[in-house]
């Protein structure tokens, strides 16, 4: 039987975990710090004159070991600076060729390599395959990463001979190194070659993200825009009209009493100043309002409404080469230029969307006239929308569809049509609903 006093007690697993957690954390700060550290643009220059230091120790440790004589131990000492010493003050170029050069001396007149130098030729060969500032724009720059592409294995491939042919006699210290050497060296500039494309697939990558969010941003702006100026434009003409038959009402009815005039004039300068803001307005909201007259020209037309459909459906026929049906349902009915402007755009919208998406499907674009609304159908016979991805998701063009259909006061659906293909089903109000 145990006493109290002789049970030792064991860390539950919270103490241990919390031990863990905290051994990681100290582990992943070292290694913050090693990356800083590398990355830093003194750390060639430390790194090289803290390897030269431990070269030089241990050529005249060996030395002395040996019994080597003063001009050998010289010899040797020179050798081991010139394999550490130029990674603290040449470029990566340079400083790999020494050291390479350097250690094939070594091995050649004593039959050895100190520790330092061959720590120094891998970070010389590591360093060459990643020379040069990733994602630079410099010509100078990425001609230089593309020679260093082939001279890193180059400088490494010494090694490989050494190796084949057998350098020094098997199980020495010679010929261990020469083996060594030929494994690790090709391994350091493979090392640093992927490194570097590594950098610069990410950074590619990241601007390849911000350009498509830019792009996103802009062309939701551009529809935005597009949509507000086509409005304004239909709107301007009823503001226009109320402008001219307050005037007109003014001038042309006989016997109108003095007040009733005045709130004539009173209309037409309301209606006049309201269209003069909303001029103002789009001056502002225009992205196209510093081009030159010939564009601005070009601009000034009738906007298209459904008498236009037809034409339209010819040039999706030549753009596409595909069959296209325009199905009208009901009495045809004059609407409000705001609706046909926005079917007319649905319509035009959902037939590019055809041609990008199902290229060579039939389209058929249908046309329901009722007594309160018009019916807008669109189907192509394509493969409709993937599986996998949601149809909102689809790019640019059906949310811009849902705004012109909610800006009409009506309401918009797409997705997959019964049999096969694509479907944008619209419901539109025959007159612009005005918000209270």
């Amino acid at each position: 039987m145990l006493s109290p006093a002789k049970v030792t007690p064991h860390a539950g697993p919270s103490a241990t975990m919390i031990h863990m957690g905290t051994a990681g954390e100290q582990g992943g700060g070292w290694q913050e710090r090693g990356r800083r550290f590398a990355a830093s643009p003194h750390a060639p220059a430390v790194a090289g004159g803290l390897l030269g230091l431990a070269a030089m120790t241990e050529a005249i440790a060996r030395g002395a070991s040996t019994g080597m004589s003063v001009v050998d131990l010289v010899g040797m000492c020179a050798l081991a600076a010139s394999t550490t010493v130029p990674l603290a003050f040449l470029g990566p170029v340079a400083a790999a060729v020494t050291i390479c050069a350097a250690s094939v001396l070594s091995l050649a007149a004593f039959q050895t390599l100190t520790v330092a130098g061959l720590a120094a030729l891998l970070i010389a060969l590591y360093r060459l395959g990643r020379s040069g500032a990733a994602g630079s724009s410099s010509r100078r720059t990425e001609a230089s990463w593309g020679a260093a592409q082939f001279l890193a294995p180059a400088l490494a491939a010494p090694f490989l001979v050494l190796a084949l042919a057998g350098t020094g006699r098997a199980g020495s210290e010679e010929g261990v190194l020469v083996v060594l050497l030929a494994a690790l060296a090709p391994a350091a500039a493979l090392t640093g070659i992927a490194g570097r494309a590594r950098s610069e697939a990410l950074v590619h990558s990241e601007a390849r993200q911000a350009i498509a969010g830019t792009l996103v941003e802009h062309t939701a702006r551009g529809e935005r825009a597009r949509i507000a100026r086509e409005l304004h434009d239909v709107v301007a003409h009823h503001i226009s009209m109320i402008a001219v038959q307050a005037e007109t009402a003014r001038l042309a009815t006989p016997g109108m009493p003095a007040a009733g005039a005045q709130r004539l004039l009173q209309i037409g300068d309301t209606a006049r100043a309201g269209l003069t803001e909303m001029r103002r307005l789009l001056g502002v909201l225009r992205e196209d309002a510093q081009t030159d007259l010939t564009q601005l020209g070009a601009d000034r037309h009738p906007q298209p409404g459904l008498q236009q459909l037809n034409e339209l459906l010819d040039e999706a026929r030549d753009a596409s080469g595909a069959a296209a049906r325009l199905i009208v349902r009901g009495p045809p009915a004059t609407l409000d230029p705001g609706v046909e402007l926005a079917a007319y755009r649905i319509v035009q919208e959902a037939l590019t969307n055809a041609r990008r998406h199902a290229p060579g499907a039939a389209v058929d674009v249908e046309l329901h006239y009722a007594d309160d609304a018009l019916r807008l159908r669109i189907r192509d016979n394509g493969p409709g929308p993937p599986a996998a991805q949601p149809v909102a998701a689809g790019g640019h063009g059906l949310p811009g569809m849902r705004e012109r259909a909610a800006a009409a006061g009506g309401e918009l659906r797409t997705g997959a049509a019964h049999g096969g293909g694509f479907l944008i089903d619209a419901r539109l109000p025959t007159k612009m609903e005005v918000a209270g």
